[in-house]
């Protein structure tokens, strides 16, 4: 039986650069990403996002705007993992490093998408043009994507 995680990421963006994070432990451990993770009991989605993005790197997003939502398959695994990804461009604090990330900002033409999960390359241009877009991948461990499908939508 498959059953589906439901999680959440952030990416903070600014004119011309991005804040990604290096994940110093667990899942994707060594790759840059965005901010977030798990939505607990009793949290929202949006909640749970702005939660995850104080949590890793200290900073309050005013305001989160929905950009995707992708439902990844791992083969030999009974989980899917339904992440729902936002962008914020308002927020305040500085961002700071966890135990869990190091951020790091990156200008828009150095993301550094061979030290990223290989989906990223597919729908991080969307994200940085504020098109909105729903997607699928299914990998074979970590590193191949078998097969995808991704799409620009209207509304989410």
């Amino acid at each position: 039986m498959v059953t589906s995680k439901l999680l959440t990421l952030v990416l903070v963006v600014q004119p011309h650069r991005v804040l990604l994070g290096l994940k110093k432990r667990g899942f994707g451990m060594g790759r840059w990403n965005g901010f977030g993770g798990k939505v607990q009991p009793g949290e929202t989605i949006e909640q749970a996002a702005k939660r995850e993005l104080l949590e890793e790197c200290s900073l309050v997003a005013d305001a989160l705007e929905k950009v995707g939502q992708i439902k990844f398959e791992f083969v030999g695994e009974t989980e899917l993992l339904d992440v729902h990804i936002f962008r914020a461009d308002d927020f305040h604090g500085e961002p700071s490093e966890s135990d869990e990330m190091h951020p790091r900002w990156f200008e828009l033409d150095k993301v550094p998408y061979s030290q990223m999960w290989p989906d990223d390359i597919y729908w991080y241009p969307m994200m940085l043009e504020r098109k909105k877009f729903l997607g699928y991948f299914k990998f074979q461990g970590h590193d191949t994507i078998l097969e995808h499908t991704l799409q620009e939508v209207e509304n989410l």
